[in-house]
């Protein structure tokens, strides 16, 4: 790591400190995300940081949520984790066909750490590094009004952008329809534009087999070209953390 990352990492530390808080515990990959999301500006990174502990505390108070928070959400199984793609990030698989806007945004907002926590986690290797980062992948096929929810979108993104930083690698979204489109702008306008780089609108043959060959014939579902079977994300099993 250069002089000029560590000096962004110290300063971030002290920064920390004087909103209150301590960056004791987390390591420098995890401090670096943030630094990233904020173009190295340790103020602006400590007070992301900041903001991420305390929203945190009150949306996770155990550490997880448990399955019986976000059972509706679960029901439907709708999410799929597949394994981890050739660059080892966990991959994530959503079949929008199965979902219908909630009623309880507040289960649904859980509904979402959990996803994204499950998905993160399925990628450590005995412990958390922090630098972790996860591939999506959105089917829109077969999908009718019924299914559109722009307010899900944003909340998946925006949970992303400003509490999971630099996490995502990649997000493909699959057989986007022309109805689809304009829901699609007013999402975008709510993305920041390091999150629209990292997305890639699958439209055509030549796409589609880029996709394949990034992530990977093994995790890639066969309805999608690949070998894999679907997994719901319910039924992966993570491998416990070491002491």
């Amino acid at each position: 790591m250069d002089e000029g990352r560590d000096f962004a990492l110290t300063q971030m530390r002290n920064s920390v400190e004087k909103l209150g808080y301590s960056a004791e515990g987390y390591g420098d990959p995890t401090l670096m995300r943030f630094l990233i999301a904020r173009s190295m500006e340790p103020d602006k990174a400590a007070k992301m940081f900041v903001q991420w502990r305390k929203w945190r505390a009150a949306m996770v108070p155990n550490g997880f949520i448990a399955e019986s928070e976000v059972a509706d959400e679960l029901e439907t199984k709708k999410i799929f984790l597949q394994g981890l793609s050739q660059d080892k990030y966990p991959v994530m698989l959503v079949q929008t066909k199965k979902h219908f806007p909630a009623n309880d945004q507040i289960q649904f907002k859980k509904f979402v750490v959990y996803l994204l926590d499950k998905t993160i986690a399925s990628a450590f290797k005995g412990r958390e590094i922090g630098n972790e980062k996860l591939i999506g992948v959105i089917d829109l096929q077969n999908i009718s009004y019924r299914n559109i929810d722009a307010r899900a979108l944003i909340t998946g993104f925006q949970f992303l952008q400003t509490y999971y930083p630099d996490r995502l690698a990649k997000c493909y979204m699959l057989h986007m329809p022309w109805f689809f489109a304009s829901v699609w702008r007013l999402v975008s306008r709510f993305l920041e534009k390091a999150t629209l780089e990292k997305i890639v609108i699958v439209s055509n043959e030549d796409e589609r087999r880029m996709l394949i060959r990034e992530v990977g014939e093994e995790v890639i579902p066969e309805e999608y070209g690949g070998r894999a079977k679907l997994v719901a994300i319910q039924d992966v099993e993570l491998t416990p953390l070491e002491n």
